[in-house]
C-alpha cells in the first residue's frame, strides 16, 4: 500500500535519457556501464515505481548520423517502449554542445552557417519532439560562450541568441506546437565563460523576446551551486514572475565541477527548503532528476539511484508539511514576521498622501532594533524535523 514516502505518477518525477543513460565515462576514463538503447532505458525506468515520464536531447533518442530507416525503427521502438511502461515525454531539448560543429558556440557562433544550421537542427529536434508528445522544450546553451573575450562580442552574442530564440517561437506557433521554452543557466563547464551564467540572466532576458509569454526557465541545482549560488533564491525568483516553468534536480558540491550528483545526496538542508519551496508554492510542473549514478554503480544500482532520488523527494516533501504543521516553529514564525497593516498599506503603493503621512509617522528605531529574532532556535527546530526527532 502506498504512503506518504511512496512516489507518485502525480508529482511528474521525469529523468532524461541521458542521465539513467549514462555509461560511467568521465574525462579521466572510460565507460563503466555497456550502452542501452533508448526503448531499454524507458523499460529500466518502467521498473522504477514513481516514474512519471523520460525526456530527451535528440540525438539520444536519434544519433546524428541515423539514416531513415534506422530513425524510423529507433521512433517505433521507443513509443512502444513508452506505452508498454506507461510513461510519457514531457520535455523535449537539442544537443548543441557535443558535435565538433559547435566547438565555438551555436546561436552564438560567429559563423552564419553554423548558426543557421543550430536553428535547422533545434526546429528538427521540436518537431521530434512533438512527435512524441512533448510540450515543454529546453535550452542549455552548453557552448555559449568563450575563454577569451578576445575571440567574441558578448553585446552582440546576446542578440544572436535573441534571434535564434525569437525565430523558433514563431517556428513552434506556425506549426501549432503549442510549446513552452524553458532556459537553463550554467556559469562554466564545458567552456570557461558561459553566457547566461544564472538563471537571473534569462529572467532579465525574457522580457527582451518578441514572445515573452512562451518563455520561461529550467534552474539546475548542480548549476547555481557551482557558482556559489543559493539555488531556493533562484527558484524563488522565477516563481515571483511565473517563469518557472521546469526544474532539474539533482546536487552538487558548492564550488566543484558539475558533479550532477543524486537529488539530495550533498545538501539535505538547502534540498529540503526547495523542496518546501515547490510545495508551499504549489508548482505543478515535471521535477526533472537530471542527474548521474555513480561511476562505480551497475544497471542494477542505476535503479537505486532512480528510485533513491525520487524517494529523497518525498521525504523531504513529508519533513516540510511536519514543519509546516510544527507548532513551535510556527509561534516563532508569528513572533518574527511582523505584520502592521497602516504602515503596509503605507508603502505598497505611492501616493503624495501616503508619502506625505509615513514622512509624519514616528517610527523608533532604537526600539525596533531591540525586537528578539530567535534564528538559531529557528534553526536548530528546522535541523531537529530533517533529523527526524520532531
Amino acid at each position: 500500500m502506498a504512503d506518504a514516502l511512496t512516489p507518485t505518477k502525480q508529482q511528474k518525477f521525469t529523468f532524461g535519457l541521458w542521465t539513467v543513460g549514462n555509461i560511467g565515462r568521465d574525462p579521466f576514463g572510460e565507460p563503466t556501464r555497456q550502452g542501452l538503447n533508448p526503448a531499454q532505458i524507458v523499460d529500466l525506468l518502467g521498473q522504477c515505481e514513481g516514474t512519471y515520464g523520460v525526456n530527451f536531447h535528440d540525438n539520444d533518442l536519434i544519433p546524428i548520423d541515423a539514416t531513415p530507416a534506422q530513425a524510423a525503427q529507433i521512433k517505433k521502438d521507443f513509443k512502444k517502449a513508452l506505452r508498454d511502461n506507461g510513461l510519457v515525454v514531457s520535455m523535449a531539448t537539442t544537443n548543441l554542445f557535443s558535435d565538433p560543429v559547435f566547438k565555438d558556440g551555436a546561436f552564438t557562433s560567429n559563423n552564419a552557417s553554423i548558426r543557421a544550421y543550430a536553428v535547422q537542427k533545434c526546429m528538427r529536434a521540436m518537431e521530434l519532439g512533438a512527435e512524441m508528445g512533448a510540450k515543454m522544450f529546453v535550452f542549455w546553451g552548453g557552448r555559449e560562450g568563450v575563454e577569451s573575450d578576445a575571440t567574441k562580442c558578448p553585446v552582440e552574442a546576446i542578440k544572436r541568441f535573441r534571434e535564434a530564440i525569437d525565430f523558433l517561437c514563431e517556428y513552434s506557433i506556425s506549426q501549432k506546437f503549442g510549446y513552452k521554452f524553458a532556459f537553463e543557466a550554467k556559469p562554466n563547464e564545458p567552456r570557461g565563460h558561459i553566457y547566461f551564467a544564472v538563471t537571473g540572466s534569462y529572467l532579465a532576458l525574457i522580457p527582451t523576446l518578441a514572445h515573452p509569454e512562451m518563455c520561461g526557465v529550467n534552474p539546475e541545482v548542480a548549476h547555481e551551486h557551482m557558482a556559489g549560488l543559493n539555488f531556493v533564491h533562484q527558484v524563488a525568483a522565477a516563481l515571483e514572475q511565473k517563469k518557472l516553468f521546469h526544474i532539474d534536480l539533482n546536487d552538487q558540491e558548492f564550488g566543484r565541477y558539475d558533479q550532477d550528483f543524486r537529488f539530495g545526496s550533498a545538501n539535505p538542508k538547502h534540498a529540503f527548503f526547495l523542496v518546501k519551496l515547490l510545495e508551499d508554492s504549489g508548482y505543478s510542473g515535471a521535477r526533472q532528476f537530471d542527474a548521474h549514478a555513480y561511476r562505480q554503480s551497475d544497471y542494477e544500482d542505476v535503479k537505486e539511484f532512480a528510485r533513491g532520488s525520487m524517494r529523497t523527494y518525498m521525504i523531504l516533501k513529508e519533513k516540510a508539511r511536519r514543519w509546516n504543521a510544527d507548532k513551535e516553529i510556527q509561534g516563532l514564525l508569528k513572533q518574527i514576521n511582523v505584520e502592521e497593516q497602516l504602515l503596509s498599506k503605507l508603502v505598497r503603493r505611492f501616493s503624495p498622501g501616503n508619502a506625505k503621512k509615513l514622512l509624519n509617522t514616528e517610527l523608533d528605531r532604537k526600539r525596533l532594533a531591540q525586537a528578539p529574532l530567535p534564528y538559531e532556535k529557528l534553526d536548530q527546530l528546522t535541523m531537529e524535523v530533517l533529523m527526524g526527532i520532531r
